[in-house]
């Protein structure tokens, strides 16, 4: 018997309609891109160190399929990755003003160090590549931040060291710049931003 039976299965039973189930998962628009633009330093020096990271063949484009369960894994990632790095600047913990993106091997980091290891904890528990996307924004003081994307069949969802809570992209109230692309983790595209955003 498939997950999704046994799931609708008990659902059934308990007197939830499948239906109303699904429609409990939250719900996001799409960020529409535009074309290729420049690539952030910080990745191409990521890349430079830890070239298995990004010696990837270009892949047709994926949504993870936003269930109870897929929720749940990115929820517990997220919060997970946010209590167990400290968060240090850039400049403090690598003591240069160049942007450094890595792994938190040393348990601290800024924003791209979470980022980063979000996208690693759920590509390793098998989501797909192509739906993990790095992406630089502007924060609610103007200043440049790295959140991860997440593409579902239910729109784009963001995971931040800033919030615990999951939120469709125009809900965090920041500028989209741009993001990986969704074949080539080593091709960035710009970010159209909506007219109207929130700042839930």
């Amino acid at each position: 018997m498939s997950l999704r039976l046994v799931i609708a299965t008990v659902l059934l039973i308990a007197g939830v309609p499948a239906a109303q189930a699904a429609s409990a998962l939250p719900h996001a628009s799409a960020a529409k891109t535009l074309g290729e633009t420049s690539i952030p330093y910080g990745w191409v020096d990521f890349c430079g160190r830890r070239p298995s990271e990004c010696e990837q063949p270009a892949l047709p484009a994926r949504d993870v399929k936003l269930t109870d369960a897929s929720w749940k894994a990115l929820d517990r990632v997220n919060r997970q990755v946010n209590a167990s790095i400290e968060p240090v600047s850039n400049l403090d913990h690598w003591g240069t003003i160049l942007d450094h993106w890595d792994y938190p091997t040393d348990g601290k980091g800024d924003c791209k160090i979470f980022a980063l290891a979000k996208r690693k904890q759920l590509i390793d528990a098998g989501f797909p590549r192509q739906a993990l996307l790095m992406t630089i924004v502007r924060d609610l003081e103007g200043q440049g931040h790295a959140i991860l994307t997440v593409a579902t069949d239910r729109g784009d969802f963001v995971l931040d060291n800033l919030s615990d809570d999951i939120r469709p992209w125009t809900a965090t109230g920041y500028r989209f710049v741009k993001r990986q692309s969704r074949e080539d983790p080593n091709v960035w595209v710009a970010i159209d931003m909506p007219d109207r955003v929130s700042s839930r």
